[in-house]
């Protein structure tokens, strides 16, 4: 199977390490500039046309919201089934739709994985259902938030205790924490909407993980999830199951794409 990678930083090297493994998989990266480190096996694509030459089966974005604007409604309107790992992106709400409205064109799936997070299958469950309250907690180190808007917010070198900076609606916290939130996308796309739901991020100096934690009431059932994750080898900022997260989404796409041959 073809897989075409956009992006070759942290998360899109973690992903592409775990695919070399498995053997169904061919790989070619799309990136900004050239990589001079890619690795053996692995083609590298200096446009996204010479990336569609190479017919991928499925195109990964792992490059930011930038990516998604530039190449998400392309991807999908040439056929082919887009994973999309900034799922933050789609707090703009025109690229949401246009999204959505290329898969549907094209008879394509959009697939969104849930991330650093989990509980989404319940969560979808009670929004179709109907008014429910969802609210969000992002706890991480102060080092994790460098490199954010964070930094305009606090000051996260004096940081004795830990402290919220940021509370506002999940599409204004996707907005403007574009690196940081992906997780509060997932939520709001699975709770049905991002300006239904609160996020508050939080820096804590005594935190060593990327803490995720939600709450969830609604007629049919009230619930809380937390997740502790181990931050991402390339990028503090990345929960390391992001990555995992992703591969398994792959991996189940080339399942189901084998099952549906089989069928044929």
């Amino acid at each position: 199977m073809q897989i075409g990678l956009i992006g070759f930083g942290a998360i899109g090297r973690e992903v592409c390490a775990r695919l070399q493994a498995d053997p169904r998989f061919e790989i070619t990266v799309l990136t900004r500039s050239p990589v001079s480190d890619t690795p053996s096996g692995v083609v590298a694509a200096t446009s996204f046309d010479d990336l569609l030459v190479r017919a991928p089966d499925l195109i990964v974005e792992c490059a930011g919201h930038e990516a998604v604007q530039n190449y998400g409604s392309a991807t999908l309107s040439a056929g082919i089934p887009l994973l999309v790992a900034s799922v933050g992106a789609l707090a703009d709400a025109g690229l949401e739709a246009a999204l959505f409205a290329s898969a549907q064109s094209a008879g394509v799936r959009l697939i969104l994985p849930s991330g650093a997070i989990g509980g989404l299958d319940v969560l979808r469950a009670l929004a179709s259902e109907g008014e429910l309250t969802l609210h969000y907690e992002g706890i991480k180190p102060p080092t994790a938030w460098k490199g954010s808007p964070a930094q305009d917010l606090i000051n996260l070198d004096a940081l004795e205790t830990a402290t919220t900076f940021f509370d506002s609606t999940g599409r204004d916290t996707a907005l403007r924490f574009p690196k940081n939130a992906n997780v509060v996308a997932a939520l709001a796309l699975a709770g049905g909407g991002f300006d239904r739901m609160r996020a508050c991020l939080i820096a804590d100096p005594a935190a060593s993980a990327n803490t995720h934690r939600y709450r969830v009431m609604s007629e049919a059932c009230t619930y809380e999830m937390q997740i502790q994750n181990a931050p991402s080898p390339g990028n503090p900022r990345t929960s390391l199951t992001t990555v995992l997260s992703i591969v398994e989404n792959i991996r189940a796409f080339a399942a189901q794409s084998t099952c549906d041959q089989t069928k044929a």
